[in-house]
């Protein structure tokens, strides 16, 4: 493709989505849904915090920014499989979903409304937020594409399944529960991996498995290893359904992998999320997100090339596996 992402080439041009802001991996940007057409890959970003669960505001809509500013240290090859998915597909940055402070149903239409344009067109979407709750209209949309006919592979450190906080139904720690709703879509596809530590409300797990869902531990994936881990999630999120989509929660990491989220320890390595989401895009996962990075407590901007890092992974088992369902 033209513009195709590369590092150390000095005049390689990094064109803004908006002022000061980088496009991800120094894409083309899309500045209309038009634009989308005719690309594999479409970049968005949901700038978003809707209400605290815990403490103060974390600053996570500023991680569309960081996580874009990162990217420009980054091109999409990778030596461990020796492919780079723009040798044969192309991708643009379209910018951020409009969003209002405060207003989550003028955002939640919004961001709605900003997938549906990606996937109207076929483009595949790679979305970085912004808090979790932001998957709920991410995952709807896409769902739309499928009439409800989905799998979810969820990666996170908590179930994020609670059907309310206080009399906020649609928290960063609900939007799993939304899902349950979705027209179409059956629970028993949705599986929850990475999950640990007290964090966890204590019905959660209950409460899944009311609904059908399947829960794979942090503490499982140590004990039986990342392959058998990701194997299981694929074949739960598969099963019968004409997509799946992967979400992931920045503290799915553990805390030594992620500075710029929350506290949580005994998590996944960065080692093994990167194995496990090029393996889902080697299976042919259809959509991606990545959410809460906190950049005010992100020193280096760690976390944020984390996401970088984990989201090129992904790209690259998704490039793989539509290279061998073209030929």
């Amino acid at each position: 493709m033209n513009n195709k992402p590369v590092c150390y080439v000095p005049s390689y041009p990094h064109p803004e989505v908006y002022s000061g802001v980088p496009s991800f991996l120094g894409l083309p940007v899309a500045k209309s849904k038009e634009d989308i057409q005719g690309h594999d890959f479409a970049i968005m970003g949901t700038p978003w915090e809707g209400i605290c669960t815990y403490g103060g505001f974390t600053g996570c809509e500023n991680g569309t920014k960081t996580i874009r500013k990162a990217s420009e240290r980054y091109g999409a090859y990778l030596p461990e499989y020796d492919f780079d998915p723009f040798d044969h597909f192309s991708g643009v940055d379209y910018g951020d979903a409009a969003v209002k402070n405060g207003d989550r149903d003028f955002t939640f239409e919004s961001v709605r409304n900003y997938m549906r344009d990606v996937t109207n067109s076929g483009a595949i979407p790679i979305v970085f937020g912004g808090d979790h709750s932001l998957s709920y209209p991410l995952i709807e949309a896409f769902a739309e594409k499928y009439n409800g006919n989905i799998g979810i592979i969820h990666f996170d450190a908590h179930m994020d399944n609670m059907d309310s906080f206080g009399d906020e139904k649609y928290a960063r720690c609900s939007p799993f529960h939304r899902l349950y709703d979705i027209p179409g879509f059956d629970p028993k596809n949705l599986v929850s991996v990475g999950i640990r530590g007290p964090r966890n409300h204590f019905g959660a797990v209950q409460e899944a498995e009311k609904y059908g869902a399947s829960v794979i531990t942090s503490f499982e994936v140590k004990r039986k290893g990342w392959e058998a881990c990701i194997r299981k999630a694929i074949e739960i999120a598969s099963n019968g359904t004409k997509a799946f989509y992967v979400t992931v929660c920045s503290d799915a990491l553990d805390i030594a992998h992620n500075p710029g989220g929350p506290a949580d320890l005994c998590g996944l390595s960065s080692y093994e999320m990167a194995e496990m989401l090029h393996a889902c895009g080697l299976s042919g996962a259809k959509g991606f997100d990545f959410m809460e990075v906190y950049p005010p407590d992100d020193l280096h901007n760690v976390s944020s090339h984390g996401a970088c890092w984990m989201a090129i992974y992904m790209l690259n088992g998704m490039g793989q596996r539509l290279l061998e369902e073209r030929k």
